[in-house]
């Protein structure tokens, strides 16, 4: 799931049937856009969308206007995991099962490919720049979207899932598999600090204005709030939360987070 600040959209994607939810949080309105197979990660392409929405068992890069629901497909390589958006309106989608990106243009047209990963994850979008999780090299690597080169590669911990971008261009990393929070450099790509935190981290969401991410612990049903102006995370918030926490949505700036129980299909408010 994703909230978008500027249409007031929770998108959250959910199955049986395949579709995704685009949600009035306040009065609980909800319109659903029927998808050709099943969702994996959302992300907005920018504030205000379209939303990203790669269909893992359709290989399409699906964008879904906010808040209309209309929308346009491209496809892409086998299994697309996740997808971000980067400067002038590229797209770049992790192909996980064809060990590649695609770099799609502003119109939505494959511009090209990078095949020099095992199973790309995690995608970050940093302006001219985009990390990628390789979550079977288990390592971070950085592109030049405008060339497709890659920049940077580090290893990345015991078993990386997910990434997020914050405003001082830190890309914080979910070491799922090896219990902890790693925080990355763009400029150059490098390792600043590694923060254990048990409970398998998974699901992440940022809000800049608090400058604080979201973390979503799937083995313990739990979510925790770390605050990241010092070196070293700090943990403001700890919370219970519905079974299999495997996503989080925030509004930024406020005190409402939203977690998705994928064991039962329950959407989970929490207001702190």
């Amino acid at each position: 799931m994703v909230y978008d600040s500027v249409t007031g959209v929770l998108a959250i994607a959910v199955r049986d049937p395949d579709r995704i939810l685009l949600i009035n949080p306040v009065t609980g309105a909800q319109t659903a856009v029927g998808m050709p197979g099943h969702a994996r990660h959302l992300q907005l392409a920018g504030p205000g969308g379209p939303l990203l929405v790669p269909v893992e068992d359709a290989d399409v890069l699906i964008r879904v206007a906010l808040p209309s629901g209309a929308t346009k497909t491209t496809s892409v390589g086998t299994q697309p995991h996740d997808a971000a958006g980067v400067d002038g309106g590229r797209v770049v989608v992790g192909d996980e099962f064809s060990k590649q990106i695609s770099i799609l243009d502003a119109q939505g047209k494959v511009e090209r490919t990078v095949n020099d990963l095992v199973q790309p994850g995690g995608i970050v979008g940093a302006g001219p720049t985009v990390a990628v999780v390789d979550v079977g090299g288990f390592t971070l690597s950085t592109y030049d979207v405008a060339t497709g080169n890659r920049t940077g590669r580090v290893p990345a911990g015991a078993g990386p899932t997910h990434g997020v971008l914050t405003t001082d261009r830190h890309v914080v990393i979910a070491d799922t598999r090896g219990n902890a929070v790693m925080i990355y450099t763009l400029d150059p790509l490098a390792l600043l600090t590694k923060y254990p935190i048990a409970g398998n981290p998974y699901g992440l969401a940022y809000d800049a204005q608090t400058n604080t991410v979201w973390m979503t612990l799937t083995e313990r049903n739990e979510l925790v709030g770390l605050n990241l102006d010092a070196y070293t995370p700090v943990e403001i918030a700890r919370y219970s939360t519905v079974e299999q926490p495997n996503s989080v949505a925030v509004f930024p700036g406020t005190s409402t987070i939203w977690v998705g129980g994928t064991r039962d299909g329950v959407l989970e408010t929490i207001t702190r």
